[in-house]
Order: C-alpha cells, then sequence, then structure tokens
C-alpha cells in the first residue's frame, strides 16, 4: 500500500469528485466496512468534506484478488453500490462509535436507504505522508455527528 498515506496523491484523487463551486475543507484516509447493511466490505477509502458533500473513493483500483493466479477482482466498489458523492442534506442520521486503537467507526444512514459503515483511523499512516490526518479527522466527525 505505498503511496495510500500521502496527502497529495489523496487530493488528487478527491479532486475531480469535488462540485462545483465547492472545496475542500477536510480529507483523510480511511476504511469501508459495510456497504448497504448487508454487505461486508474492507478496502482503503479517502473520505472528503466540502461545505454540501460527503465524498468517499477508492485509493487503488482493485485489480486481482490474488496477484500470483490473477484472478480478477470483481466486488462491487463503493461507486458502484451507493455512489461516491454524497450530499450532506440527504444523509439520515449517522451513529458515531468509537472502534479499535482509536479509530471512529462511523454508520451512515442515506435518506434514500443507503447505508455506508466507515472506520476512520486515529493515525493517517507512519511517517509525515498525512500531517493534517487528525485535524481533518475531528472535522469530518464533528460534521457526521450532527446529522
Amino acid at each position: 500500500m505505498p503511496g495510500i498515506f500521502d496527502e497529495g496523491r489523496m487530493l488528487q484523487m478527491l479532486e475531480p469528485y469535488v462540485p462545483n463551486g465547492e472545496s475542500l475543507s477536510a480529507g483523510i484516509h480511511g476504511i469501508t466496512l459495510q456497504v448497504n447493511q448487508k454487505k461486508a466490505s474492507r478496502f482503503d477509502v479517502y473520505v472528503g468534506l466540502t461545505d454540501h458533500h460527503l465524498i468517499v473513493v477508492e485509493c487503488e483500483e482493485r485489480k486481482y484478488l490474488s496477484e500470483l493466479y490473477h484472478v480478477p477482482d470483481l466486488r462491487k466498489t463503493v461507486a458502484q453500490d451507493i455512489g461516491t458523492v454524497f450530499p450532506l442534506s440527504e444523509i439520515q442520521s449517522c451513529q458515531v462509535k468509537n472502534g479499535i486503537m482509536g479509530s471512529v467507526n462511523c454508520s451512515i444512514f442515506m435518506k434514500n436507504g443507503g447505508f455506508l459503515k466507515l472506520m476512520l483511523p486515529k493515525r493517517g499512516g507512519l511517517g509525515q505522508g498525512m500531517p493534517h490526518h487528525e485535524e481533518y479527522r475531528a472535522r469530518i466527525i464533528a460534521c457526521l455527528r450532527l446529522r
């Protein structure tokens, strides 16, 4: 997973999804835990926040389940399941609970019936690749708690 914990790379991945007239106010690395309440899911994502939207984008394109045998990874992505850009006004509620090792789990319920559970780690990887992780994580959590 080299490069996932690079704030510059994260911004490049999130920027195409930022709605016109808005700008990112926060962006962090996270992990999906569940999509649509029935489907377990565990892969790295970037979570971005603008004034009016939550953005969730996978960090890396998944290609193979096994590099040795090149078995294609045909699982659906978050984008295919529920989308990428979520208006904050469409979030019905969000349950925020403490997770393991200082992480926070956010269960996000959408007005249209969509569901997404994210784990927001306490730290943004080792080193200084994501120097604003703690500040931005707190901003995202505060916004979701208001829902």
